[in-house]
């Protein structure tokens, strides 16, 4: 029989196909042993952090998807030390992500939220952004989205948690589901395809001696993804000059009625921010050089403390010094010797005791960040999580494409096997889930019309969906390290006045952090509305870049050297 598939609606497209298709077969009959000794699976994910979870468990969720395909989820790691993790009461890990509103309403969408454990989930209500150099500030309050969401209340702009209790949440929704095999402690040892006459689909040797055969093979398994290796993509993208310490910190508790507030100071050296956890918890992400890193992460943990409440407080010249200071090879610097040189730097700068400008701890000033004064500081940290300081190098990386073709066909690759971004925009996650929830739907769409869901024809709109969205986040995210890493006067203007006067335009903010993702959306998962609360940053810069034109040509006043120096810091 010959179906024409002209105007009619897509649920009589289904019906027609399902009384032309054999009915769906049990998971089990599709990881029978082939001839081969392979196992065949229509999608094997490879990679179990957050990105390749989500995956499967999207997947699985779907029911046109469940009824039809055999899922099978490749980890090296132990995952049943993630499905047992647990903390003290108090303490929190050390990576966390920002979960924006779109993100969190895909993950409501599958299931997944609700196995979240919501008493280690902090709401982010404001978040204050500012210039170490010129003190140009830029706040964004969920307060402001009430008049235009539409949605009777305040929505919170995002959500931070573990990465470990996203994790585990989605561990625990995947077992409602039998249509996906989990296989933890093994590695792939090597993938090849096979031949030509038998659909070329890819075969992974696994390090427990098992083979496994995949009508599509996603790679969701990092930068080092040995599925990109295997596809033959290429990646571009640069090292940067900076490494992240991270750290959990703790404070006084929030006053009743404070709005949970995030902050971000971009100093030149690397922007450090304050994530909050809890009302007395926050984590620390200070971006930053690598010497300075490292001297950051080995130093005692009040001089370490001291270090953060001055860098979100002291004018960089001071900062300066305190460098110095901590990078002294003679001795290793005392927190009494640190907390001296903080204090005589405060004088200097005429900051009185107590004003949210100070980090010199006395009777109540730990509760003075934070809660007004001359500048909305956070809170000041009181002590260090023991064992929660670490650190890694930073890095921009873009795979040419997502789908592989030719020798490398029947693959794609989502969240950082795809693309890594800097940390200043939090947003690593956030675009790794889209990726998920963009080639799952292209995914079902074809096996709701009976296609081969590994065929490039299938896979293509997952590309044409994200490659141009992940573009813009890491293009504006690379100017925003490049443009706040400069000290050159008429860039520091420039970057300043286009910081407030978007700040002043309430309307604008409020449109920008809606269209951005912050807004809670009214369909859950609708990723094409937005992808990250940063998106309002790849706006920004636009319209910052347009300013520096202005200091291009203040520039010309100090000759031709200066606007070789400006021109240079945006062509890097």
């Amino acid at each position: 029989m010959t179906l024409t598939f002209g105007p009619s609606s897509r649920r009589q497209v289904q019906r027609l196909l399902a009384t032309s298709r054999p009915k769906a077969r049990p998971f089990r009959s599709f990881a029978t042993q082939a001839a081969s000794s392979a196992e065949e699976f229509d999608v094997v994910i490879v990679g179990g952090g957050p990105a390749g979870l989500a995956l499967a468990t999207a997947l699985a969720s779907s029911s046109s998807i469940r009824e039809t395909t055999s899922i099978a989820l490749i980890e090296a790691g132990d995952l049943s030390r993630v499905r047992n993790w647990s903390q003290p009461e108090n303490t929190f890990s050390n990576r966390v992500s920002s979960i924006t509103n779109v993100s969190q309403g895909f993950l409501e969408s599958i299931g997944a939220w609700a196995h979240v454990d919501q008493s280690r989930v902090a709401k982010l209500e404001d978040m204050q952004v500012w210039d170490g150099l010129s003190d140009a500030r830029i706040e964004f309050s969920a307060s402001e989205l009430r008049s235009l969401s539409g949605s009777g209340r305040i929505p919170q702009i995002a959500h931070m948690t573990e990465n470990l209790n996203l994790q585990r949440g989605l561990l625990s929704r995947l077992n409602d589901f039998s249509s996906v095999k989990l296989l933890d402690n093994v590695k792939v040892d090597g993938i090849q395809a096979d031949s030509a006459d038998k659909g070329g689909w890819p075969t992974l040797k696994l390090s427990d001696g098992r083979t496994l055969r995949a009508r599509l093979l996603v790679g969701a398994d990092g930068f080092n993804s040995p599925v990109k290796k295997y596809a033959g993509i290429k990646t571009y993208g640069w090292a940067y000059d900076t490494h992240a310490v991270v750290a959990t910190m703790l404070h006084s508790p929030y006053f009743p009625g404070t709005p949970i507030t995030a902050y971000q100071r971009f100093i030149p050296t690397g922007p450090i921010a304050f994530l909050p956890l809890s009302d007395s918890t926050a984590s620390l992400v200070w971006s930053t050089k690598p010497h300075l890193a490292t001297a950051l992460k080995t130093a005692h943990q009040d001089v370490l403390r001291k270090m953060i409440n001055a860098a979100f407080r002291l004018p960089e010249t001071s900062m300066k010094i305190l460098y110095d200071v901590l990078l002294d090879t003679k001795s290793q610097v005392t927190p009494e010797e640190m907390a001296e040189t903080i204090r005589w730097r405060e004088d200097s700068h005429g900051i009185a005791p107590l004003s949210s400008l100070s980090s010199v701890e006395t009777e109540g000033s730990a509760s003075v960040g934070g809660y007004g004064g001359e500048a909305e500081m956070p809170p000041l940290v009181t002590a260090i999580q023991p064992g929660s300081v670490a650190g890694f190098p930073l890095r921009l990386s873009h795979a040419e494409v997502y789908i592989g073709e030719g020798a490398g066909a029947r693959t794609a690759l989502v969240g950082d096997a795809a693309h890594t971004v800097h940390p200043l925009a939090g947003q690593g996650l956030n675009m790794g889930l889209a990726d998920v929830q963009a080639l799952t739907k292209c995914i079902e769409t074809a096996a709701q019309l009976g296609a081969d869901i590994g065929s490039h024809t299938a896979l293509l709109p997952y590309p044409r969906a994200r490659y141009f969205e992940n573009h813009k986040l890491l293009s504006a995210t690379d100017k925003l390290h490049k443009l706040y890493g400069t000290t050159f006067p008429p860039v520091v203007w420039a970057r300043s006045v286009g910081l407030e006067v978007i700040n002043e335009l309430d309307s604008v903010k409020s449109a920008l952090m809606m269209s951005a993702g912050s807004d809670v959306p009214s369909t859950a998962g609708r990723a094409d509305e937005a992808s990250s609360l940063w998106d309002v940053a790849a706006a920004g810069v636009e319209g910052v870049s347009k300013a520096v034109h202005s200091a291009e040509a203040v520039a010309r006043g100090f000759g031709n050297l200066g606007l070789s120096l400006i021109q240079g810091a945006f062509r890097k």
